[in-house]
């Protein structure tokens, strides 16, 4: 084409003049335009068609974009003709070919789903975020409860391409939504909404075990589960209302648990003190009682030694005694009389008649 143009300004130059022009008239001058500056389009057929095909690559290159990054947090999906290639691309630069491949990039962070009330509902959600209805199940008897959780998840990178291929893009709303609601009925409604407060924690429990393990025993573990927590339990007003009740009456009933335990501690108490007076008293009469016993006895062997060391001659000299005080009292009162013992036994005892108070006098020995 260049080389078509060159001939073309060369035969018009040889034929006259180029694009010189001289112009007639006006003052009487002549003069002509200037010569147009000349072109040299003389490259060479072969080259000048190297030129515009690169040219042409080089815009088709800039237009269809032969290459894509993938950020961290991210998996590249590769489509061939629509086939997805088994292993995921990795983050860094890679090299397509455009119009036959193409790249699906998708999410490997971590990612939340709030089961939350109605009233949360359309606060707005942050990236990674979705806020979904919170879960309404029936308990064991029937009666409605909702249940208000926060999942924590991510794509499990190393099968990203097979979920997305097994799953699809909304492979969140085919996976973790249905097997937690799933798992959230069936624990649930093993339970009486009056006794669901109580049993929370066993409740939580039982709720992430089987998630974790409806999610892991899919296929190739299209995702990873981080957690499951039971925020919120959800009674319906009547069911509370009872609940409440039933509080205040346990509460009555520790109450009148407490004063009665109350009262037997200090009836114990009174035992105790009443028990220990008694037994007070018991020792101080045993005492007592020993002592007295003691005593006897004491005075019982002082008889039994006496009346033992008592013999005839003692006795005679006992008498003797006597008889002599007698005869002195004789000296000055001649009215006195003594009376014996039976057998002759001490003691003897005299009485001094002239006393108007007939004072007596006993000796022992």
């Amino acid at each position: 084409m260049a080389s078509d143009m060159n001939d073309y300004f060369n035969k018009k130059k040889s034929e006259g003049g180029g694009f010189e022009k001289k112009s007639s008239g006006g003052n009487g001058g002549g003069g002509g335009m200037p010569q147009m500056p000349k072109i040299d389009l003389n490259l060479g057929g072969a080259k000048a068609g190297i030129v515009y095909f690169i040219i042409a690559v080089m815009v088709l290159l800039a237009l269809s974009k032969p290459f894509t990054i993938i950020e961290e947090g991210e998996r590249g999906i590769l489509s061939t003709n629509g086939k997805y290639q088994d292993q995921a691309l990795l983050p860094g630069l890679h090299f397509i070919m455009p119009v036959i491949q193409k790249v699906y990039v998708v999410d490997t962070k971590v990612r939340i789903i709030n089961y939350a009330a109605q009233t949360e509902i359309g606060t707005g959600t942050a990236a990674g975020i979705a806020v979904k209805p919170a879960i309404t199940v029936l308990d064991k008897r029937g009666l409605p409860v909702s249940i208000e959780l926060t999942v924590q998840y991510r794509l499990n990178s190393q099968f990203a391409a097979q979920t997305i291929s097994n799953w699809g893009f909304s492979w969140e709303d085919k996976i973790i939504n249905p097997v937690v609601r799933d798992v959230v009925r069936n624990v649930v409604g093993k339970y009486d909404a009056e006794s669901l407060p109580q049993q929370r924690n066993t409740i939580a429990v039982a709720i992430e075990a089987g998630v974790r393990d409806s999610v892991a025993g899919l296929a190739n573990t299209p995702a990873e589960l981080q957690s499951v927590q039971l925020r919120e339990i959800l009674l319906p007003q009547k069911v509370k209302e009872q609940i409440e009740s039933v509080q205040i009456a346990k509460q009555q009933v520790q109450k009148a648990e407490q004063e009665v335990e109350k009262a037997k501690q200090e009836a114990f108490q009174r035992a105790a003190e009443a028990e220990g007076m008694a037994q007070k008293a018991r020792i101080e009469a045993q005492g007592i009682a020993d002592a007295v016993t003691i005593e006897a006895d004491a005075k019982s062997k002082a008889n039994y030694l006496i009346a033992k060391s008592l013999t005839t001659e003692l006795l005679q000299l006992e008498q003797m005694k006597i008889q002599g005080q007698f005869n002195d009292a004789l000296r000055e009162n001649k009215d006195a009389k003594i009376f014996l013992t039976p057998g002759g036994s001490t003691p003897n005892i005299w009485v001094d008649m002239k006393d108007a108070k007939q004072r007596t006098s006993t000796s022992e020995k």
